[in-house]
């Protein structure tokens, strides 16, 4: 646990400081595109001073380009990156310098993708509070950049009213000014305020540059316009969409209304599509990538588009449309072995298109339903009973095992695993809520592993039980063998198990109940909780008291059955998991899928449980003969 603690602070540790690099290198380039014409014009330098800037910045973003992470693409990115110096040096037109730093800025975000968007949505009266408080003595009351300060500052605060500019710049720019402040200039870094207020402050900056006729134009515009809905497409993509970007596609006076509209009123971007956006975003950039040969790109960004897009909204959608979710999940399988395979770029297409759709309607439901007090009682109870049943029947069968076996001795190791198991879910779920963030695929490698552990445990174990169940010989073996086999070794090694086995499926609780809470039926989920915990504990007392019951001969028995059945689906579990987490290849096929028993539609996943089921049924067989053999004689 110490060392999982340690590994995961250190990955969130190294993630942020690589997310902090790309997004500067996205600020500069987007810097670079909109006050290049600034600095050159007709071939010519007209400010010297902002021109040696421009090639600054631009030595600076291929520095930290070549210092990010070494993947493949990443000198692709170099090259891009040079060939945008080539293009300052050689003084060109603001219109081609300006192509080429917003391509590199967005082949960036492809190649290391980073969260580029707000948690919620934006408050304007918030965002207008902290710009009277921390932007206005430079830039102006009124954003005209004429503040009691400006006078005094080299070079002089922009004016957010300077339409020309404010066609070339997103809100997440401005928000990337707001906190990492810009290099040669005035504006420092306001890291004091939360990132609410600069999310809020830089939607704000976003109302200067419009006036209310073209605000009232963007509403109509809104409401009745698809296209111009559907190029907006949500709050993540709003934020990263220059005005400019929009009017190659809907023109230009159109773009200016829907623009002005949509700074003054956020809240019009909370549409169902909000839900799944980083989802639908990484998976069109993962389309892009895969359409331009970047096949290692394209099957990280579909792994991010379901971890880290898909998943955190996986229960909550289980609770109220439980088929949909599947089909999300199967359809997004086939989707990574579609790019696994290199298939047509025209299948790969309809195969997004498709979970495009399923997005869409999941969406549709989370929002219709998200203050439904009764989904949520159901889905905080199915959850605790479907993850708490598979830990509670590993843990019941050792503690029976060794009543029945006259080892009370060797109980507390047991307890103490699982007793030690909660103690670190507690601790996991500090660790993910207020240190760093587990990231999806970490989630799904921890949870596969873990399966797989216990499966090979429960397998030796289900084989030894077995072995004795029909020997015959149970009184002389407790007599002779009971404290050999149980020496202190052992007794760790029921620890181990109890720990895994408990600590596996309180992690994935953990993680389900963070998805579910703060959607406004925390109550209904608290309700749940209480009602599985004594579901649980009812069937505790009752799988205790029947197994205590039964002869030592036929417990054995079923007890090798049942956690060899248990092997068999924690193996399909385990391999589900490192699929999804990227570790094992993708394999999907159409066949139905049976969560409780481990069974997805995944050929690896198939394969290996079969082979598992073929281990076991080999073991049993083979401890069986020599009774046969006897009875004939």
């Amino acid at each position: 646990m110490a060392a999982l603690v340690c590994l995961t602070a250190l990955a969130g540790g190294a993630a942020h400081a690589a997310e902090a690099d790309v997004r500067r290198v996205w600020q500069i380039l987007d810097y670079l595109a909109v006050d290049y014409s600034g600095a050159v014009q007709d071939g010519k330098v007209v400010a010297q001073s902002e021109y040696d800037e421009m090639r600054e910045f631009a030595q600076t973003a291929h520095d930290k380009i070549a210092a990010l992470e070494n993947k493949p693409e990443r000198a692709t990115l170099l090259r891009e990156s040079e060939a945008l110096q080539a293009e300052i040096a050689a003084k060109s037109e603001a219109s081609k310098v300006g192509g080429l730093a917003k391509a590199l800025a967005n082949h960036l975000i492809a190649v290391y993708p980073v969260p580029l968007a707000p948690t919620a949505l934006p408050n304007l009266k918030l965002g207008a509070a902290v710009y009277a408080a921390s932007c206005a003595a430079c830039h102006g009351v009124s954003g005209n950049g004429d503040g009691a300060l400006a006078k005094q500052l080299d070079p002089r605060p922009i004016a957010f009213t300077d339409q020309g500019r404010a066609r070339q710049r997103s809100v997440f720019a401005l928000y990337q000014a707001a906190s990492q402040g810009i290099a040669g200039t005035a504006m420092p870094a306001f890291g004091q305020l939360s990132e609410d207020e600069r999310w809020a402050v830089a939607m704000y900056l976003g109302t200067f540059a419009h006036d209310d006729k073209q605000r009232e134009q963007g509403e109509r515009l809104w409401k009745e316009s698809e296209k111009a809905r559907g190029e907006v497409a949500g709050l993540d993509h709003f934020v990263r969409m220059t005005e400019a970007e929009l009017a190659g596609s809907i023109g230009a006076e159109q773009a200016a209304a829907t623009m002005a509209y949509l700074h003054a009123r956020p809240e019009a971007l909370a549409a169902p599509r909000a839900n799944l956006g980083l989802a639908r975003e990484r998976l069109h950039h993962s389309v892009a990538a895969f359409k331009a040969g970047k096949l290692k790109d394209a099957a990280e960004l579909a792994l991010s588009s379901y971890l880290d897009g898909v998943e955190p909204y996986e229960q909550a959608l289980a609770a109220r449309e439980g088929a949909l979710k599947d089909q999300i999940e199967v359809a997004m399988g086939q989707y990574r072995s579609l790019i696994a395979s290199k298939a047509p770029a025209v299948e790969v297409e309809a195969a997004a298109a498709r979970i495009d759709a399923l997005f869409t309607e999941a969406d549709q439901v989370l929002a219709a339903s998200g203050a439904d007090a009764s989904a949520a009682f159901f889905g905080s109870l199915t959850i605790l009973l479907r993850e708490g049943i598979e830990a509670l029947l590993v843990v019941v069968a050792m503690i029976a095992f060794l009543k029945q076996a006259k080892r009370p001795d060797v109980l507390p190791y047991v307890h103490a695993g699982w007793v030690g198991a909660l103690a670190a879910g507690g601790v996991t779920w500090a660790i993910a809520t207020y240190a760093v963030s587990i990231s999806g695929a970490n989630r799904e490698v921890t949870e596969g592993l873990s399966s797989l552990f216990a499966a090979i445990v429960l397998l030796s174990v289900g084989v030894w039980m077995h072995q004795k169940s029909v020997a015959g010989q149970w009184q002389a073996y407790l007599r002779e063998r009971m404290s050999a086999a149980l020496n202190r070794r052992s007794a760790f090694f029921m620890f181990a198990l109890a720990f895994v086995a408990v600590y596996r499926e309180v992690f994935e609780t953990i993680l389900f109940y963070a998805a579910l809470w703060g959607q406004g039926n925390d109550g209904a989920i608290l309700a749940g909780l209480g009602v599985g915990v004594l579901c649980l504990a009812l069937i505790t007392v009752l799988l205790l008291r029947y197994s205590a019951r039964l002869p030592i001969g036929i417990f054995f028995s079923v007890s090798s059955w049942l956690v060899a059945i248990l092997a068999v689906v924690l193996t399909g579990k385990g391999v589900a998991a490192l699929q999804e987490a990227g570790w094992i290849a993708p394999s999907a096929l159409s066949a139905p899928r049976l969560e409780l028993l481990g069974v997805y539609p995944s050929i690896i996943g198939l394969t290996a449980q079969a082979a598992v089921l073929l281990l076991v049924l080999a073991f049993f067989l083979r401890n069986a003969r020599p009774k046969a053999a006897g009875v004939g004689r």
